[in-house]
């Protein structure tokens, strides 16, 4: 310290700090040192403490006071610890030794935690999986004689950059053995941020408080996977959203159909794609028994009356059955669509509705209820 700010000090007799940390983005002051040359404070000497404030006294590396926000003047009726300390009561004038540390009481919000590396999970559904999550949090001085003993020590500024890993390594790990004991399924786990954020507040407040801080919310903002299983997880999503993939596998036939119409002009490679979309429906023909909307091909004929079947009832064969017997049962509710049928030439038993010929009678059985119920008469009038 040059001659200039050394004398410039010899009269400055107000002590005070305005925080302007948050002007410097990444950075936010809790604690700052007021700077004396050769730590020196004038008797009655002006001390401001501002709202969210706090003012900590160190005489010779021994906390004097503690002051709240308001305006002081230093002398023995503001200082009774620093005055025993000093020997005041004898009338002593002259400038004391000491240091003044202003302590932020606010509260600093949206402070990052978040997993370095991913966590295994046993999940009920897919086994182990991999998992990485993120949030903020907020937290605030409480104690601030705890806080400058346990966390400051002698710096003269310390910032939320100097304990935001400490804070961050204890979240992190808390919350790895919250999410592995929790049996939540992986894909649960959005609906449940706000529980494992009230859940990890409550559980990691009281090791906060060692510090001489308050731990005034965690927020989990988001669970992830790894690229890979996230990607397979899109793909087992986009099955399931495409439903009968029956219908869809229709559906796609036919636009591909539209397209290649369209591309008729398109010379060798409209003529593959229409190629193609003639190859995927002959096999799905073959592998079907359907065919395409507007075909010329015929309905499968009802059995013969000389065609006996046999079924399956009570995990026994019964039968063998002609037609009309199959068709009696059908009206009577007693054969249904998945029960398992055999007849000679088939090589095992299906269920009734894939035999075509005994599917045409339960086609014939909803055509007769439908005629049955068009011809009832209508309600007789009242008496």
């Amino acid at each position: 310290m040059g001659l200039f700010s050394m004398l410039f000090h010899e009269f400055v007799d107000v002590i005070e700090w305005t925080d302007d940390s948050d002007a410097r983005p990444g950075t936010r002051t809790m604690v700052y040192r007021f700077e004396r040359y050769g730590n020196e404070i004038k008797y009655g000497a002006k001390l401001i403490v501002r709202e969210t404030q706090v003012a900590v006294f160190v005489n010779e590396g021994q906390v004097a006071d503690v002051l709240g926000p308001g305006t002081y003047e230093l002398e023995t009726k503001n200082l009774p610890v620093l005055t025993t300390l000093q020997n005041w009561h004898h009338g002593f004038k002259s400038p004391f030794k000491a240091e003044v540390y202003f302590l932020s009481m606010r509260r600093f919000t949206d402070l990052k935690w978040g997993t370095k590396q991913p966590l295994m999970l046993r999940d009920p559904e897919f086994g182990g999986l991999r998992v990485r999550a993120f949030g903020t949090y907020g937290t605030r001085i409480t104690e601030p004689l705890t806080f400058v003993r346990e966390i400051v020590g002698t710096e003269g500024v310390f910032t939320t950059d100097e304990i935001s890993d400490q804070l961050r390594n204890l979240i992190t790990s808390r919350f790895a053995s919250i999410i592995g004991g929790s049996s939540i399924p992986v894909l649960d786990m959005a609906a449940n941020y706000d529980q494992l954020g009230e859940f990890l507040t409550t559980r990691i407040a009281p090791e906060f408080e060692e510090y001489g801080l308050e731990l005034t919310r965690v927020l989990v903002e988001n669970i992830s996977l790894p690229p890979k299983v996230a990607e397979a997880l899109d793909e087992r999503t986009s099955r399931g959203m495409t439903g009968n993939l029956d219908d869809f596998l229709k559906y796609q036939t036919g636009e591909a159909m539209t397209t290649a119409a369209a591309n008729v002009g398109g010379g060798a490679a409209a003529a593959g794609v229409g190629m193609g979309v003639g190859m995927a429906m002959a096999d799905r023909i073959a592998k079907t028994g359907e065919t395409p909307a507007g075909s010329s091909r015929q309905p499968p004929a009802p059995p013969s009356a000389d065609d006996e079947y046999f079924i399956e009832v009570d995990g026994e064969a019964d039968g063998p059955h002609s037609p009309k017997e199959l068709e009696r049962r059908i009206q009577a509710g007693t054969l249904a669509s998945e029960t398992l049928v055999w007849s000679d030439g088939m090589s095992g038993w299906r269920a009734a509705s894939e035999v075509a010929e005994i599917a045409t009678l339960f086609e014939s059985a909803l055509k007769a209820a439908a005629d049955v119920a068009a011809r009832r008469p209508p309600p007789l009038p009242p008496r």
